[in-house]
């Protein structure tokens, strides 16, 4: 059973903005209110909003060490010096080298990429990395989503004769690598007006300021998008400013002609080609990319995303859909092993925080196991295996409680640790565990409260079913491309009732599809699909009433295109808290 939430309706925007605006641009009250919701608040901006332009995106020279960049780049290219393309083996890393290989390839034949890998090398700029590259002759390496931290590997790679250029997105130390230049808009003496930029976003940009430098048409660059939308669904950064810009065309190119890899994906993952939407990469394209590195070796997931043959994409492509399912496997094993620790008092932890350690673990799945974790205990989670003879493994929150703090508290004990305030990578000895452990519970048993442990669900706007318009879900599909900081407006409906066909579906029938009515429109029936919430079938089928909360989306089925709604919540009774 699934913890219970709490809703949450926002506050109401401004009325006299909302009627202006509603007026202005002709649009139902409910949409202007989530467009005023969005600072979207004229006529000229509703226009820059629903019509994103390639020619609002910023000046890539804004950025702090873009005219050094650039510089070094056109030197190796027209001086036949061999540059080295280095990336992270996740997604963001993977479609960044992809990104900058690929642009780079059409200038010079003197280009490779790196990969580190994920349990030899570890996570960034690796000392194995830099000696690679200097053994075989190359003069100047960029790294991509990596490197803003790498002060002593680029240290060594100076000594080694190889000049670096960093392009990253994570937030730097008040000391930076004494690189040739460092790309980062997240610097604190850099002014680029949009900070962020995920790390293909910021490889992009150099490519955008290579082409703007010596005039090569922008079009050229716009078969690249397709990788920048992958990788910005799937880094989760806020899909508004340059990067709503950057992904709506991403998403076309993805939908007209994607690359050829990425083609292979769309077939393997069974999508739609031409109907690919964020929660497509989200929870079908990216997943498999990541499963390259997981399981294998990221550099796959480049071949893949460089392919220029569709037997060769094809190929690699199923070579990265069977990491995916041994990956599904070793997650749903290594899960089965986590939960029993957990329920037979043979975990570190189980109290506040739930920490749990088998040295046999798969390290590249600790982090999902994790998720899973918190969704069956709604506890802060720390799943542990061994790696090249350190205790290593990943943090993941619960609720809205700072658990980045929680284990900076115990950076004594640690080797190494980094991330953010929901989840985090850790490293340290053996011997440390037992401490750590206890240390950890006891901090999250005094700092965190019932509200942080709460899951909340944010609803935009109440509505009716006959407000479910064609009119009205046409200008709402113009919101996306969807993601953090532009999400898919939730609404609630009370007093819903089914109309007689709602059936369980899924696996273990964990699911149901009903057909809703609301009292006074009894022949206005609304599609559903509520995840996970068969709980409440019986209750249902009775024919009560339920209030529920949803996102409006469309499907498409053997050719078919229909409206549903995907419903977040239900409940049985009507207040709102």
């Amino acid at each position: 059973m699934m913890k219970e939430s709490k809703w949450v309706v926002s506050d109401p925007a401004p009325s006299d903005k909302v009627n202006s605006l509603a007026a202005e641009v002709g649009i139902d009250r409910v949409l202007a209110e989530l467009l005023v919701k969005r600072g979207v608040e004229t006529f000229e901006q509703a226009r820059a909003f629903f019509r994103p332009s390639l020619e609002n995106l910023h000046d890539p020279f804004l950025m702090k060490d873009m005219d050094k960049a650039v510089e070094r780049l056109h030197q190796a290219i027209t001086g036949n010096e061999k540059i080295l393309v280095y990336g992270d083996y996740d997604v963001d890393g993977t479609t960044a080298v992809a990104l900058v290989y690929s642009f780079i390839k059409r200038y010079t034949d003197l280009v490779d990429f790196y990969i580190p890998d994920r349990y030899d090398e570890g996570y960034g700029v690796s000392g194995k990395g830099i000696r690679w590259a200097a053994e075989n002759g190359f003069g100047l390496i960029i790294t991509l989503d990596c490197g803003i931290k790498a002060i002593e590997k680029v240290d060594l790679a100076k000594s080694l004769g190889v000049d670096v250029i960093i392009c990253d997105h994570h937030l730097p130390e008040l000391e930076l690598p004494k690189a040739v230049a460092v790309l980062d808009p997240k610097r604190e003496d850099d002014s680029y007006p949009f900070d962020d930029l995920c790390g293909c976003g910021v490889g992009f940009k150099l490519v955008q300021a290579y082409a703007q430098k010596f005039e090569i048409p922008f079009e050229t660059l716009i078969p690249l998008l397709d990788l920048l939308v992958v990788s910005i669904a799937s880094d989760l950064v806020t899909v508004v400013g340059e990067n709503r810009i950057l992904a709506y065309y991403g998403l076309r190119q993805l939908n007209e002609n994607p690359r050829k890899g990425l083609l292979a994906m769309i077939n393997l993952s069974k999508l739609e080609p031409g109907h690919i939407t964020v929660d497509d990469i989200v929870f079908k394209i990216g997943p498999r990319i990541n499963a390259a590195g997981r399981m294998e070796t990221g550099r796959l997931a480049v071949e893949l995303l460089t392919a220029t043959e569709t037997g060769k994409a094809m190929i690699v492509g199923e070579k990265i859909n069977n990491n995916n399912n041994e990956r599904k496997n070793v997650d749903r094993e290594i899960t089965a092993e986590a939960l029993e620790m957990v329920e037979s008092g043979k975990c570190l932890a189980r109290e506040n925080v739930t920490i749990v350690y088998n040295p046999k673990w798969n390290k590249g799945v600790v982090g999902i196991v994790a998720s899973r974790l918190v969704e069956a205990y709604f506890k802060p989670t720390v799943v542990l295996t061994s790696s090249n003879g350190f205790v290593t493994g990943s943090a993941r929150s619960a609720g809205k409680f700072d658990l980045y703090a929680a284990i900076e508290s115990c950076a004594d004990l640690m080797e190494n640790f980094g991330g953010h305030t929901y989840a985090a990578g850790l490293t340290l000895t053996e011997d440390k565990l037992p401490e750590f452990a206890a240390r950890m519970d006891r901090f999250v048993g005094e700092h965190i409260t019932a509200d942080m442990l709460t899951p909340v669900v944010e609803i935009d706007s109440e509505l009716n079913f006959s407000q479910i318009t064609p009119k009205f879900f046409r200008i709402l599909k113009q919101f996306q491309p969807f993601g953090p900081g532009n999400h898919n407006p939730i609404f609630m409906t009370q007093g819903v009732y089914d109309a007689g066909d709602g059936r369980k579906v899924g696996a273990g029938g964990a699911h149901m599809k009903l057909d809703l009515i609301q009292e006074d429109q009894p022949y206005h029936k609304v599609p559903a699909i509520a995840f996970n919430l068969a709980d409440y079938f019986d209750y249902v089928k009775e024919g009560n009433p339920v209030d529920v909360c949803y996102a409006i989306v469309e499907n498409y089925f053997a050719g078919n295109t229909f409206t549903q709604l995907r419903i977040r919540d239900m409940r049985k009774g009507e207040d709102i808290i």
